[in-house]
């Protein structure tokens, strides 16, 4: 007998195929992406995500965009700095777990407040925002927050995801390929090469709900108080009322809501 799945339209087959046939499907627009094969549970999440995009492809792209991001932002010069993020960021980096990764944290010389994470474990975080954290506790949650992106294999998902909505033929072309390096300009188009990657490509609700719950529990367990997290995100949620919004919350927005889940989780942990 058949698995089915519940859709909108009812219970319907769950038809199984390999990724070629799927992405052809896509390319074609005639195939709805609620396959076995496509999906893959993630343990720190507890719930299963579609994965459409290898980890082949995504850590090659991810190598990429950091190499094109040495180059075209200034590395901060400022030692103090560079001890700081390098202090913190290795702390969350043993405390969460995520020792598959080649973790790296970088200053960049920018008056924005601002941060973000490849999924390889490469880490951006800008001197601007480093000029409004009020401790390391704060720092932490910045990158405990990053890492709890990569942990939830976030980008990889939401890639998927528009891949999945129909993103056009010449995008499953590109993930049908496994050349890579000579299509990094048309995998632009879905996950927003170059800065675009790490600084413009916002995540869902649910996926900065992830974070948040995630960030908590990796700076609990470095040794930051989780608490702090609620004083960076309610400064933020400040500076943006105030409209001087940080860069930062164009890719990782900031509410009354999330605040309110955070806080429930850090008290449900027994963090506070």
């Amino acid at each position: 007998m058949s698995d089915m799945v519940d859709t909108p339209a009812g219970r319907l087959p769950v038809v199984k195929m390999d990724r070629r046939e799927l992405l052809m499907g896509l390319a074609a627009g005639t195939v709805v992406p609620l396959v076995a094969g496509c999906t893959a549970h993630n343990e720190a999440l507890g719930r299963s995500q579609l994965m459409i995009v290898s980890d082949a492809q995504i850590a090659q792209l991810s190598q990429q965009t950091w190499q094109q991001s040495l180059q075209q932002e200034r590395v901060s010069r400022d030692a103090g700095k560079r001890r700081q993020v390098e202090r913190v960021g290795t702390r969350i980096a043993q405390g969460s777990g995520l020792t598959q990764y080649d973790w790296e944290f970088v200053v960049f010389e920018n008056d924005q407040i601002n941060a973000w994470v490849l999924p390889n474990g490469k880490v951006a975080i800008y001197s601007g925002l480093l000029d409004v954290v009020g401790n390391d506790d704060q720092l932490a949650t910045v990158i405990g927050h990053e890492a709890g992106h990569v942990a939830g294999r976030h980008a990889q998902e939401r890639a998927s995801q528009q891949m999945a909505a129909g993103m056009g033929a010449s995008l499953a072309a590109v993930a049908l390929d496994q050349g890579g390096v000579d299509n990094a300009g048309m995998w632009a188009g879905v996950l927003g090469a170059g800065l675009t990657f790490g600084v413009l490509l916002p995540y869902s609700r649910r996926h900065e709900y992830e974070a948040d719950r995630l960030g908590a529990d990796y700076m609990t367990r470095s040794s930051y108080r989780a608490s702090e997290a609620l004083t960076f995100w309610n400064g933020m949620m400040a500076r943006s009322s105030r409209g001087s919004q940080p860069a930062f919350l164009s890719t990782h927005p900031s509410d009354a809501q999330r605040m309110q889940a955070l806080d429930a989780h850090i008290r449900a942990s027994g963090y506070a």
